[in-house]
Protein backbone atom coordinates (compact mmCIF):
# COMPACT_ATOMS: atom_id res chain seq x y z
CA UNK A 1 0.00 0.00 0.00
CA UNK A 2 1.05 3.56 -0.67
CA UNK A 3 -0.12 6.72 1.07
CA UNK A 4 -1.13 9.59 -1.20
CA UNK A 5 -2.22 13.10 -0.30
CA UNK A 6 -4.04 15.23 -2.83
CA UNK A 7 -6.77 17.80 -3.16
CA UNK A 8 -9.99 16.65 -4.84
CA UNK A 9 -12.75 19.16 -5.55
CA UNK A 10 -11.27 21.52 -2.99
CA UNK A 11 -10.99 18.93 -0.21
CA UNK A 12 -7.79 17.39 1.15
CA UNK A 13 -7.69 13.61 0.73
CA UNK A 14 -5.10 11.33 2.31
CA UNK A 15 -5.44 7.59 1.98
CA UNK A 16 -3.61 4.33 1.42
CA UNK A 17 -3.96 2.83 -2.04
CA UNK A 18 -2.68 -0.10 -4.02
CA UNK A 19 0.02 1.36 -6.32
CA UNK A 20 -1.74 -0.21 -9.34
CA UNK A 21 -5.01 1.68 -8.75
CA UNK A 22 -6.02 3.93 -11.62
CA UNK A 23 -6.99 7.48 -10.83
CA UNK A 24 -10.49 6.80 -12.19
CA UNK A 25 -10.99 3.88 -9.82
CA UNK A 26 -9.54 5.86 -6.92
CA UNK A 27 -11.86 8.81 -7.52
CA UNK A 28 -14.93 6.62 -7.91
CA UNK A 29 -14.16 4.44 -4.89
CA UNK A 30 -12.58 6.89 -2.44
CA UNK A 31 -14.35 10.20 -3.13
CA UNK A 32 -17.55 8.89 -4.75
CA UNK A 33 -16.97 10.79 -8.01
CA UNK A 34 -19.73 9.17 -10.07
CA UNK A 35 -19.32 11.59 -12.98
CA UNK A 36 -16.27 9.60 -14.04
CA UNK A 37 -17.47 7.07 -16.56
CA UNK A 38 -15.28 4.22 -17.69
CA UNK A 39 -15.82 3.31 -21.31
CA UNK A 40 -12.64 2.22 -23.03
CA UNK A 41 -10.13 2.32 -20.16
CA UNK A 42 -7.50 3.28 -22.75
CA UNK A 43 -7.86 7.09 -22.69
CA UNK A 44 -9.69 7.18 -26.01
CA UNK A 45 -13.41 7.71 -25.30
CA UNK A 46 -13.28 10.75 -22.99
CA UNK A 47 -15.78 9.42 -20.46
CA UNK A 48 -13.29 9.75 -17.60
CA UNK A 49 -12.12 13.30 -18.37
CA UNK A 50 -11.22 15.39 -15.32
CA UNK A 51 -9.00 18.39 -14.53
CA UNK A 52 -5.58 17.74 -12.99
CA UNK A 53 -3.55 20.77 -11.93
CA UNK A 54 -5.60 22.97 -14.25
CA UNK A 55 -5.38 20.76 -17.35
CA UNK A 56 -7.78 18.23 -18.79
CA UNK A 57 -6.70 14.61 -18.43
CA UNK A 58 -8.02 11.08 -18.76
CA UNK A 59 -8.28 9.50 -15.34
CA UNK A 60 -8.45 5.94 -16.64
CA UNK A 61 -4.84 5.97 -17.84
CA UNK A 62 -3.30 7.78 -14.87
CA UNK A 63 -2.17 5.94 -11.77
CA UNK A 64 -3.46 7.40 -8.51
CA UNK A 65 -0.02 6.84 -6.96
CA UNK A 66 1.45 9.46 -9.32
CA UNK A 67 -1.01 12.11 -8.16
CA UNK A 68 0.51 12.79 -4.75
CA UNK A 69 0.21 16.55 -4.19
CA UNK A 70 -2.03 17.14 -7.22
CA UNK A 71 -5.17 19.25 -7.38
CA UNK A 72 -8.00 17.40 -9.09
CA UNK A 73 -11.45 18.56 -10.14
CA UNK A 74 -14.26 16.30 -11.27
CA UNK A 75 -17.62 17.44 -12.57
CA UNK A 76 -19.02 17.18 -9.04
CA UNK A 77 -16.55 19.80 -7.86
CA UNK A 78 -17.26 22.06 -10.83
CA UNK A 79 -21.05 22.04 -10.36
CA UNK A 80 -21.10 25.78 -9.50
CA UNK A 81 -18.49 26.82 -12.07
CA UNK A 82 -20.16 29.49 -14.28
CA UNK A 83 -19.09 27.81 -17.52
CA UNK A 84 -20.35 24.40 -16.37
CA UNK A 85 -23.65 25.92 -15.20
CA UNK A 86 -24.13 27.53 -18.62
CA UNK A 87 -23.05 24.40 -20.47
CA UNK A 88 -25.54 22.27 -18.53
CA UNK A 89 -28.32 24.72 -19.39
CA UNK A 90 -27.27 24.86 -23.05
CA UNK A 91 -27.04 21.06 -23.31
CA UNK A 92 -30.62 20.94 -22.03
CA UNK A 93 -31.94 23.71 -24.29
CA UNK A 94 -30.10 22.60 -27.44
CA UNK A 95 -30.76 18.87 -27.08
CA UNK A 96 -27.13 17.94 -26.48
CA UNK A 97 -28.15 15.06 -24.23
CA UNK A 98 -29.43 11.61 -24.89
CA UNK A 99 -28.26 8.72 -22.73
CA UNK A 100 -25.87 10.99 -20.78
CA UNK A 101 -22.94 8.58 -20.55
CA UNK A 102 -20.57 10.90 -22.41
CA UNK A 103 -21.96 14.11 -20.88
CA UNK A 104 -19.58 14.61 -17.92
CA UNK A 105 -16.52 14.28 -20.16
CA UNK A 106 -18.16 16.46 -22.83
CA UNK A 107 -18.92 19.19 -20.29
CA UNK A 108 -15.37 19.29 -18.94
CA UNK A 109 -13.92 19.25 -22.47
CA UNK A 110 -16.31 21.97 -23.63
CA UNK A 111 -15.40 24.10 -20.60
CA UNK A 112 -11.74 23.82 -21.57
CA UNK A 113 -12.44 24.65 -25.23
CA UNK A 114 -14.44 27.75 -24.34
CA UNK A 115 -11.81 28.91 -21.82
CA UNK A 116 -9.03 28.60 -24.37
CA UNK A 117 -10.74 29.49 -27.65
CA UNK A 118 -13.82 31.57 -26.80
CA UNK A 119 -16.46 31.05 -29.48
CA UNK A 120 -15.18 28.35 -31.85
CA UNK A 121 -16.79 27.73 -35.23
CA UNK A 122 -18.46 24.40 -35.94
CA UNK A 123 -15.54 22.83 -37.83
CA UNK A 124 -13.05 23.65 -35.09
CA UNK A 125 -15.45 22.54 -32.37
CA UNK A 126 -16.11 19.17 -34.01
CA UNK A 127 -12.36 18.55 -34.19
CA UNK A 128 -11.83 19.71 -30.60
CA UNK A 129 -14.57 17.38 -29.35
CA UNK A 130 -13.29 14.41 -31.37
CA UNK A 131 -11.62 12.93 -28.30
CA UNK A 132 -15.01 12.45 -26.64
CA UNK A 133 -17.08 9.66 -28.11
CA UNK A 134 -20.87 9.90 -28.15
CA UNK A 135 -22.76 6.98 -29.62
CA UNK A 136 -26.24 8.47 -29.29
CA UNK A 137 -26.55 12.07 -30.44
CA UNK A 138 -24.66 12.37 -33.71
CA UNK A 139 -22.97 15.43 -32.12
CA UNK A 140 -25.26 18.03 -33.76
CA UNK A 141 -26.97 18.95 -30.49
CA UNK A 142 -23.68 18.85 -28.58
CA UNK A 143 -21.97 21.21 -31.03
CA UNK A 144 -24.97 23.56 -30.97
CA UNK A 145 -25.02 23.46 -27.16
CA UNK A 146 -21.33 24.30 -26.83
CA UNK A 147 -21.62 27.14 -29.32
CA UNK A 148 -24.69 28.46 -27.50
CA UNK A 149 -22.91 28.29 -24.13
CA UNK A 150 -19.82 30.00 -25.55
CA UNK A 151 -21.95 32.84 -26.93
CA UNK A 152 -23.81 33.25 -23.63
CA UNK A 153 -20.58 33.31 -21.63
CA UNK A 154 -18.98 35.81 -24.05
CA UNK A 155 -21.93 38.18 -23.56
CA UNK A 156 -21.32 38.18 -19.79
CA UNK A 157 -17.69 39.27 -20.14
Amino acid sequence: MQIIKLRVNGEEVETAIDPRTTLADFLRQHVDARSIHLGCEHGVCGGCTIVINGKMARSCIALAATMDGAEIWTLEGLKDDPAIVQLRQSFHECHGLQCGYCTPGMLITARDIIARYGEPDEKFLREALAGNICRCTGYAGIVKAVQHAAAQLARRD
